[in-house]
């Protein structure tokens, strides 16, 4: 895929390595060229010099032949801005913001564009490993998932997935294996056995 990314901080220069190992044609931009000293030595895609506001900065940097855009600046406001000129003006459907004030993130979704917000994913996962319990919750874009993790009764050991039914507005998930190994059911039905437990997951809000 080619794919454009607004911003070069940690996360976009992080992402970038990362996609560009896997073979993708990586576009990046930043205003300051100091940012790409932050990209790893392997990196082989290219680097722009702009604002990502700016649509001639974005036409430099490939954005007319892009697949996919990632804005991630440290800026919210840019995110945004970013997203929605790629959408509008240059037709980029697959588009994602980084926003990093929680507080703008149900906002950000209302535009119609997928959002990802680092502070709450890190509380999410602070408060799993503070207070483990049988329910967490996901904050993904305006809305909370819900995960519950059941343990398997007796009567459905030696019972595959695809026939059990869950609660309204809830669905199978996962199971997680005595030994602690965890079969993703989205890759297929699995036995249950005895020690194991379903996760169960649900939109909250």
């Amino acid at each position: 895929m080619n794919i454009l990314i607004a911003g070069c901080g940690r996360t976009g220069a992080e992402l970038a390595g990362v996609l560009s190992r896997e073979g993708h044609d990586v576009s990046v931009v930043d205003p300051d060229a100091g940012a790409f000293a932050l990209l790893p030595e392997d990196f082989s895609g290219y680097r722009t010099v702009g604002l990502p506001m700016d649509q001639d900065v974005l036409v430099r940097a490939g954005i007319e032949n892009c697949d996919a855009l990632a804005a991630v600046s440290s800026d919210d406001n840019v995110n945004l801005m970013v997203c929605q000129l790629a959408r509008e003006e240059f037709g980029v459907r697959d588009l994602i913001a980084c926003v990093n004030d929680p507080r703008r993130e149900s906002v950000y979704s209302r535009f119609g564009l997928r959002t990802i917000c680092p502070v709450n994913i890190t509380v999410d996962n602070l408060k799993g490993i503070l207070l483990p319990e049988d329910h967490r919750q996901l904050s993904l874009g305006n809305h909370t998932v819900s995960f519950r993790d059941l343990a398997v009764p007796r009567r459905l050991v030696g019972v595959s997935t695809d026939g059990i039914e869950t609660g309204t507005g809830e669905s199978l998930f996962a199971v997680r294996r005595a030994d602690g190994s965890l079969h993703l059911l989205a890759e297929g039905p699995a036995v249950l056995g005895s020690g194991d437990r379903l996760v169960v997951c649900g939109v909250a809000d």
